[in-house]
Parts: structure tokens; C-alpha cells; sequence
């Protein structure tokens, strides 16, 4: 009975398809201003190259529910993961695109007793958001120099975007009032800070996937954890406090293996999900 009553739950939010034992489960979730139908060429390459594997389609937060406070998003998307992992015992796959990679990332070290094998991050601000042209598509008229202004506020914590974004000029700001972004890379302290990095050493393998053509993701280099410094000088992951303190765990996934950094030119943010060429190439090969 108890299985039956998780399936439903499952069912109720999202989109379930196919079945089969030859591969992990996928749990899909979209990017901002967007919901499941965004992603429905993504499942149809993954059922056409791996027939039978059962693929969730996460249908929460669709439109403009997309920019609600990142945390309330992380609650239920925790949940919902952690129901799926139920179902699945044998451990589940996670892609999340663009902003939905970021809160698939905060919402599995929310669950350090997880059974996701991998987390495909695909184009996604894992180290935070600076620059214009992803804020025109949300905010026509805010500029990223005073954008500060509105996200380094109470009411700016509100939206999903001030959450993480990270303006390199203004770091004690970002510090102060950030409510998402540095918590879960273990920048501030918190009572969640070691269960945050066992959810993530957890992991057998993480796939961080972007490109330098990617046009909205800035700098796109955050899509594998590295980021400006106050200069606007890009810092290599590995070079950043995060990683060599191993503050959320990178370091110890790189060491045994584990991170998988994949860089694909020519291909734009709202690419990576809609064309055969780059779902093949970049995706399909991490599905087993």
C-alpha cells in the first residue's frame, strides 16, 4: 500500500514515462520561466536511445511560479526527489537545466541520505549570475550594475534570481543579504553545513556541462563552479576558496573521479536541451 501511495504522489506532479530495468530512472527538471514541455524533446531522445527507461518530467514551478523564493522551490523539489528515490531503490539519475540545475543541486544535499548516482547540471549558474543578458530575459529594464539594488534586499530574497545572484563588486552585500547562494556552497556556516556537503560527496559521479557560446549563463564558466573576482577576471574552480577548503565537497569528488567537467562550443542557452546533435553528445553517454 505504502508503494502504491508514493506512486501516486509522484504521479500527481509530474510526468511519468516508459519503464524498464535497463537503466536508471531520469528526473528532469526544467529551467526558469519555463515548465516540463520545454523539455519534451530531451525525453524523447532519451526514450528513442534508451528504450524503456522511465523518465520524470517535473512539472513544478512552471512560468512565472519559476521566480518564487529559491528555498520554498528546494522544499518541494527535495521532496519530490526524495519520493522518487523511494520508488527507486536501485538509485536514480538528476538532470536539472539552468536555474533547475541549481535547485536540484540545494535540493540534493538537502537529503544526505539520497540515492542519486548522478547529477547532470546542465548550463547552470552553480557558482551564481552576473550579467545582463540573462536579466533582460526576466527584468527588461534592470541593468546588472544596479540590479544589486533590488536582489541584496528582503524584497529581492523573494525572487529565485536574487537567491543567486552574485555580484562580484559587491560581495559583502551579497554576503549579508543572500539567502540562498552562499548557504549552499557553504560560504556562510550553518547548522546545515555538514549534511550539505555529504549530500553532495554522496554522489557517484556529477557531470557539469556548459560552453563558452552560451550567451545567458555569465560568466558561463559558473556552469562549472568558477566565477569573477572583483577584477571580472574569471577564477578557475579550482582555484576558488569553495574548492581547495572543500567546503561543499568538489574536491573530494574530483579526487576519487567522480566530477566530470564537459565544455561544448557553439551551442546557446536554450540550445542544450533542444538539439539532437548536443543531447547526444553531452547527455545521453551519462545516462547508464
Amino acid at each position: 500500500m505504502r508503494l502504491a501511495h508514493l506512486l501516486l504522489v509522484v504521479v500527481a506532479s509530474c510526468s511519468i514515462i516508459s519503464c524498464s530495468l535497463g537503466y536508471r530512472p531520469v528526473v528532469i527538471l526544467h529551467g526558469i520561466l519555463s515548465g516540463a514541455e520545454s523539455m519534451t524533446l530531451l525525453v524523447q531522445e532519451i526514450l528513442a536511445a534508451h528504450p524503456g527507461t522511465i523518465v520524470y518530467n517535473c512539472d513544478k514551478f512552471n512560468g512565472w511560479y519559476s521566480l518564487e523564493n529559491a528555498w520554498r522551490q528546494v522544499d518541494q523539489i527535495r521532496d519530490y526527489l526524495n519520493e522518487v528515490g523511494k520508488l527507486h531503490p536501485e538509485g536514480i539519475i538528476v538532470l536539472g537545466y539552468s536555474q533547475g540545475g541549481l535547485l536540484a543541486r540545494a535540493a540534493i544535499q538537502s537529503l544526505p541520505d539520497h540515492n542519486v548516482k548522478t547529477f547532470i547540471s546542465l548550463s547552470s549558474p552553480q557558482a551564481g549570475q552576473y550579467g545582463t543578458s540573462f536579466l533582460h530575459l526576466i527584468f527588461p529594464d534592470l541593468a546588472a550594475k544596479t540590479a544589486f539594488e533590488l536582489f541584496y534586499s528582503r524584497a529581492g530574497q523573494y525572487t529565485s534570481v536574487g537567491g543567486y545572484w552574485n555580484d562580484p563588486h559587491k560581495q559583502e552585500l551579497y554576503m549579508k543579504y543572500s539567502e540562498f547562494l552562499p548557504l549552499i556552497n557553504n560560504e556562510k556556516k550553518t547548522s546545515n553545513s555538514t549534511s550539505f556537503k555529504m549530500g553532495m560527496v554522496r554522489l557517484n559521479r556529477l557531470v557539469m556541462i556548459g560552453g563558452p557560446n552560451d550567451d545567458v549563463i555569465t560568466p558561463w564558466q559558473s556552469s562549472h563552479f568558477s566565477y569573477y573576482d572583483e577584477n571580472l577576471d574569471v577564477v578557475p574552480f579550482t582555484k576558488r576558496k569553495f574548492f581547495t577548503a572543500d567546503s561543499i565537497g568538489v574536491k573530494t569528488l574530483q579526487e576519487a573521479g567522480k566530477l566530470i567537467i564537459v565544455i561544448k562550443p557553439n551551442v546557446h542557452h536554450l540550445a542544450w536541451h533542444r538539439r539532437k546533435d548536443v543531447i547526444h553528445e553531452v547527455i545521453l553517454p551519462y545516462l547508464d
